[in-house]
């Protein structure tokens, strides 16, 4: 009888450390599902972005060329958004500075923002943080010598960026802008099929940064960029209806 207890009293005592190891392993799945979401969401809002996108409450959308290589349709690309009274926001390489000074001032005397594109267009996430700085101070230094306005945005080249490119670029007081809407190449034409679509608010609200990148003469033909230039009037002309009925909306 006395054995029989014995073994009893082993088996509750063996039960209890097995309850007590259960509800340690549930409180530590707990502290688990709780805390990640957490700590993931830590980790992302550490994390350096540039800025692809404004929350606005209007429809708008705001139209970005990058200039790195030739100059053949810059006056009609000045033409055209002077026409439809649009205007746009040219990041520009220091190379490309050196190449069209009178091109950089053209865009400059028609009101269209010019801004940094890197110097020699290289990877910035190769570069040290230094070497980023004296890298964007070598083409503001450029613009500014022509327009006589220091930029204070930059579009990094490739859309390549990581934490110290742009820590690097914020600490001279300068902001890195992105694009959440691209016009990219394709066979159509030499900035590709534009989808007009992008004038309806996107997931930042109703603000959107367009952009279209100004391209290689080498790697289109004239009827190619002829073909362009028509898509941006039809660019203009939807940013136009589209303003018109936002005026027309509020005066109802």
């Amino acid at each position: 009888m006395r054995r029989a207890r014995e073994q009893v009293k082993i088996f509750f005592i063996e039960k209890k450390w097995w309850t007590a190891c259960l509800c340690l392993c549930l409180a530590a799945a707990m502290f688990y599902v709780v805390n990640y979401p957490a700590a993931i969401g830590a980790s992302a809002a550490s994390r350096q972005l540039p800025i692809y996108c404004v929350q606005r409450d209007q429809k708008l959308v705001s139209i970005s060329f990058d200039a790195a290589w030739g100059n053949e349709d810059t006056q009609q690309l000045i033409d055209i958004l002077s026409q439809y009274q649009v205007p746009a926001t040219f990041f520009v390489v220091g190379e490309w500075v050196d190449k069209y000074p009178e091109s950089v001032k053209a865009l400059h005397d028609a009101g269209h923002e010019v801004m940094n594109h890197s110097n020699t267009h290289a990877h910035y996430p190769q570069l040290s943080a230094s070497q980023v700085v004296e890298d964007l101070n070598a083409c503001n230094d450029k613009i500014e010598a022509v327009t006589g306005v220091r930029p204070t945005l930059v579009r990094l080249p490739y859309g390549d960026y990581d934490d110290n490119s742009i820590n690097a670029v914020r600490s001279i007081g300068m902001e890195p802008i992105q694009w959440d809407v691209e016009a990219g190449a394709s066979k159509e034409s030499s900035w590709g099929a534009m989808d007009f679509g992008f004038i309806q608010p996107t997931v930042c609200g109703g603000g959107a940064c367009m952009k279209i990148t100004h391209t290689h003469p080498d790697y289109s033909t004239p009827d190619q960029r002829r073909q362009a230039l028509q898509e941006i009037k039809q660019l203009c002309t939807a940013i136009l209806q589209s303003q018109k009925q936002a005026s027309a909306a509020q005066d109802a």
